[in-house]
């Protein structure tokens, strides 16, 4: 029990117990010694199940952890992304009265003075926080989002756990592989900020604010719930409250479309697939984890995206990329998907293009005879990254959410509208993209820039071109040129250089020591070629035996 002296040793022994109750030996070994074999190759994981229920019996913070690692199917083969996606968080509640003493310290006020009326009883109660239905005195009815008492000191004492865990594996040829220490100390970071719900209030408020602006889709349709400013802390989040079901639960009438129930399924469902395109290939700031229950149906017709607090980030070169590369999976063009992949991911050892090539190839031929209408494209980008992964390329985190994200948006669309195809409802929004993609959303500044740069690059060429020439005239230019395995190529000529040189004074020692010896006429003489003789001999016989070691006799 010594191997993790600085982490909490209670929590240690509850952390071997689990892994010794669901048979995974290898990892609380190594929790137990305190090290692994730095030439294991491979990571005894236990199956997708195994591991969901382990995370599940280890506790909140860790349901969190395989929240987060769903989102990563760039990291994870499919089979575990499914499995670690089913996981909730089956919280029991707090006792009201310790959420009571967290509104007490978190509000300016008492809660009686900005409150007429709290429902002690949650509608929602999850591993951060829980929540409460409440009115406040000017009427306005919101929900109240509180943290969990002491949920800060169990994610500090876990995650220090887990970034220790990392730290044993990071020997491992596995550890080395994914970088381990790197990805723990990624999660630390995302399931802190979790714990900030004003960096929540604001990614709720921008999202609101780009949903408004949309031009995709009908702004007035679907919706984000404002946020109360004033009220709202790091440990409490006060917004606007909304009555509604999750979308899958939602009972249409079709009052819309004139009784044509499926007609207004289809509708919601090219408003989701719409405004989601926005926030991934416009906004470049788009929600994370649209399951079914973060998209809420309103009574009075609406969509609503709710949890802000799971959030990626899009900057435009990759968004440009991601299109493209949408495009080369529709056409099964797997050079130029290769080709986005370097553009994108980062080689983690050796990389083999012609191989990479052909694992997209041989992926994207089984979607060759598949219509759009029946291609999952959230299940051929996923294979995409998860092809890149078994060629020794590391995607960015934010690639993986964005997979993870346009999975959960495709499954929810394909439950709700079992016809509905993502293809199909963006192909209208491509002539609008590729524009975007050129011009930018102010064509008139694009092509000011694009004028400005051109001007300046013909100020500059003449100079430059001038100067160029000044250097050739004055044979003041230096080149430097530099060429892969040069060292390799002056080492073999230096070798070759050198077994020239000594076999010439190989050769004059035996010259040498043959015209002593013709001409010797005393003892001595003939002494002084012999050992010339001698000489020669050994060092020729060692230049053999060196060129024959080399493997370069001929």
């Amino acid at each position: 029990m010594q191997a993790l002296s600085k982490i909490d040793s209670s929590r240690q022994r509850e952390i071997i117990e689990v892994l010794l109750h669901h048979g995974w030996d290898y990892m609380r070994q190594i929790l137990t010694i305190g090290k692994a074999s730095p030439v294991e190759d491979r990571v005894d994981v236990p199956p997708p199940e195994i591991l969901r229920s382990i995370l599940v019996d280890l506790g909140p913070v860790y349901v969190k952890l395989g929240q987060l690692l769903s989102t990563r199917p760039d990291l994870l083969p499919l089979e575990y992304i499914e499995a670690l996606s089913e996981l909730q968080s089956n919280v029991p509640p707090i006792d009201w009265r310790e959420i009571e003493t967290i509104l007490i310290q978190q509000l300016p006020q008492k809660p009686s003075e900005i409150f007429t009326e709290i429902d002690i009883q949650p509608v929602a109660a999850g591993s951060i926080a829980q929540t409460h239905r409440a009115i406040l005195k000017d009427g306005r009815t919101v929900a109240l989002k509180v943290q969990r008492p002491g949920i800060d000191r169990l994610v500090a004492r876990d995650i220090a756990m887990i970034k220790q865990t990392a730290k044993l594996l990071s020997g491992t040829d596995f550890g080395k592989r994914y970088d381990l220490v790197s990805l723990a100390s990624e999660f630390s970071t995302a399931l802190q900020a979790e714990l900030d719900f004003t960096q929540e209030a604001r990614y709720t408020e921008k999202l609101r604010q780009n949903l408004l602006a949309g031009t995709w889709f009908d702004t007035t349709k679907i919706m984000v719930p404002e946020i109360d400013r004033q009220l709202s802390t790091q440990k409490l989040l006060v917004l606007e409250w909304l009555d509604g079901v999750p979308i899958l639960a939602a009972q249409l009438t079709g009052k819309n479309h004139h009784g044509n129930i499926q007609e207004e399924r289809q509708a919601l469902t090219v408003l989701c697939f719409r405004a989601f395109f926005q926030q991934y290939l416009v906004d470049g700031l788009f929600h994370a984890d649209p399951h079914p229950g973060n998209l809420f149906y309103l009574n009075d017709g609406r969509v609503a995206v709710l949890d802000c607090g799971m959030m990626g980030r899009l900057d435009a070169r990759t968004q440009s990329a991601l299109m493209e590369m949408i495009l080369a999976i529709v056409n099964s063009d797997a050079q130029r998907c290769a080709q986005i992949t370097l553009q994108l991911a980062e080689p983690m050892g050796e990389l083999n293009l012609s191989r990479l090539e052909w694992d997209y190839d041989r992926l994207l031929h089984k979607y060759n005879n598949i219509s759009l209408q029946n291609m999952n494209a959230s299940e051929a980008f996923a294979e995409i990254l998860q092809a890149a992964r078994r060629n020794n390329l590391r995607w960015p985190s934010n690639i993986g959410l964005f997979a993870k994200s346009l999975a959960n948006l495709e499954g929810v669309g394909r439950q709700f509208n079992p016809e509905v195809n993502l293809f199909e409802e963006v192909r209208p929004l491509m002539n609008d993209m590729f524009q975007r993609q050129l011009l930018g959303d102010d064509p008139m500044q694009s092509l000011l820039r694009t004028g400005l740069e051109l001007k300046n690059l013909s100020l500059q060429s003449p100079r430059q071109l001038g100067f160029l020439l000044d250097r050739f005239s004055s044979e003041t230019l230096k080149l430097n040129i530099t060429i892969q395995n040069l060292d390799g190529i002056q080492n073999s000529v230096d070798d070759a250089a050198n077994r020239r040189s000594f076999s010439t004074v190989v050769g004059s020692l035996i010259v040498g020591a043959a015209i002593v010896s013709a001409n010797a006429r005393t003892p001595e003489l003939q002494l002084l070629s012999n050992v010339l003789f001698g000489a020669a001999s050994i060092l020729g016989l060692w230049l053999i035996v060196k060129i024959i070691r080399s493997g370069n006799l001929l």
